[in-house]
């Protein structure tokens, strides 16, 4: 399947400078995590090349301040890969985790806020505040 598809990407003309784009793109990575330092190669990514400059994705601030300094060094070993690399740009974009989900910590409400919030519920007029207040109180967790 996977050499069919490959296949159909190389003879159509569009698709298959799309496919030499990814190829190459593949190359500049790999070259790019065997000359950076390995702290930094784990942190930051090659995202594209376009008019001669590599473009470098990194995980924070100071990731992205070394590979600026090291910018020449890096620029020259990348070039020795094939694609002439007149310049790199680096970028501070984090990862994106999809599945990540923060989990809530439970924060009880203590018996005198219970109190509060029940009290003034009494003396609120009927209406969405008092609804709500009185939806939190019977939801809430407490402290004990």
């Amino acid at each position: 399947m996977t050499n069919v598809l490959e296949h159909y990407l190389d003879n159509d003309a569009a698709a298959g400078r799309v496919m030499a784009h990814a190829r190459l793109l593949l190359k500049l990575t790999r070259r790019f995590e065997a000359c950076a330092p390995v702290a930094v190669a784990h942190a930051a990514r090659v995202a594209n090349f376009k008019s001669g400059k590599i473009v470098i994705h990194a995980d924070n601030g100071a990731v992205a301040a070394k590979i600026r300094q090291m910018s020449q060094r890096l620029c020259d070993e990348l070039s020795k890969g094939g694609a002439q690399c007149s310049g790199i740009e680096v970028k501070v974009q984090p990862r994106q985790i999809p599945c990540q989900s923060m989990a809530s910590t439970l924060k009880p409400l203590s018996a005198s806020t219970c109190g509060v919030l029940r009290s003034t519920s009494e003396n609120l007029p009927k209406g969405p505040l008092r609804d709500a207040l009185e939806t939190l109180l019977a939801s809430a967790a407490r402290q004990e």
